[in-house]
């Protein structure tokens, strides 16, 4: 067996960063040499026994001569770091910073596996952005005007830093809309779908969970098994996507793996029809699908860590 890769995950105090470091763990070719944060510093890991979290800067991380390191920062915070790691080193970006930079391979495996495998800089994309993409790919060719998803998650994709978007009492019996045009997920799925999408988010007072109802407009008039069926072909070799004939709810993604596809409904004339979608926003959305990534830059196996 060759010799286990080394990894440091760089923001471990997030939720994403927790979620990232108990994959990791158990990974069988890779041991995790450092957690960062700034908050934590000079603490035990709790999900890596021995380990302890680092407050180290760019030039810092780099003298750890690491394989890969994941960058589990805010927006714009990660500079300094993939500026200055060596270009052999593995970058995993779950911030949304090079989610339209083409010197990065957007890291949709379902969607660019091949490219993904080998990469170096990779951007992982965002958590409703995955779920619309793998929703919407099987009917784009055959679209016929923009489709329209409604989306909620739980209040965990927020991040850790106070907002009204993560405040219990402002969440409390509530449903609170945001960014309802120009979200970064949409630009993100208009560019790497290639067609316009319209999309309204939502944060409800669920912890974690996401789910989307996404409106389709189609050219060729399709029946509701017919629909079910391109699903079906679509994904039969993918692990972590599943289909289903119920509608999925936001539950059924809390603590979920990979996403589930379902509750496909068409219209009277077979030329709209409705997808339902739901993930894990800190697993497929996040965590998982940076692991799935960095299996795919290594050559290992894909799914190492996550079944």
């Amino acid at each position: 067996m060759s010799e286990a890769k080394s990894v440091g995950v760089v923001g471990a105090r997030g939720h994403t960063g927790s979620e990232l470091l108990r994959l990791l763990d158990r990974h069988p070719g890779l041991t995790v040499k450092y957690a960062g944060s700034r908050e934590l510093a000079g603490r035990p890991v709790p999900e890596i026994e021995e380990l302890t979290f680092g407050d180290l800067d760019a030039d810092g991380v780099v003298d750890l001569e690491l394989d890969a390191v994941f960058l589990a920062l805010p927006d714009g915070v990660g500079k300094p770091f993939f500026s200055a790691l060596p270009t052999d080193t593995v970058i995993v970006d779950i911030s949304s910073d090079h989610r339209f930079d083409d010197t990065w391979i957007y890291g949709l495996p379902e969607l660019n596996r091949e490219k993904i495998a080998g990469a170096r800089r990779v951007a992982n994309p965002g958590c409703y952005a995955t779920v619309m993409q793998l929703a919407l790919a099987p009917f784009v060719d055959d679209l016929d005007g923009v489709p329209v998803v409604f989306g909620v998650s739980g209040h965990s994709g927020a991040g850790t830093t106070p907002s009204r978007k993560n405040d219990p009492d402002r969440l409390a019996d509530n449903l609170l809309p945001y960014k309802l045009v120009g979200h970064t997920h949409e630009r993100e799925a208009i560019r790497h779908l290639g067609h316009p999408v319209r999309f309204m988010p939502h944060v409800h007072q669920a912890f974690r969970g996401l789910l989307i109802t996404s409106h389709i407009p189609v050219a060729t008039p399709i029946t509701s098994g017919e629909a079910v069926q391109r699903l079906v072909d679509a994904y039969a070799d993918e692990p972590l996507i599943d289909i289903q004939e119920g509608i999925p709810e936001l539950r059924d993604g809390a603590g979920r793996l990979g996403v589930l596809l379902g509750g496909v409904h068409v219209s009277e004339d077979g030329r709209n029809l409705v997808v339902v979608g739901a993930e894990d926003n800190l697993l497929k959305g996040a965590a998982v699908q940076a692991v799935q990534n960095l299996n795919l830059a290594f050559g290992q196996p894909e799914f190492a860590a996550i079944l």
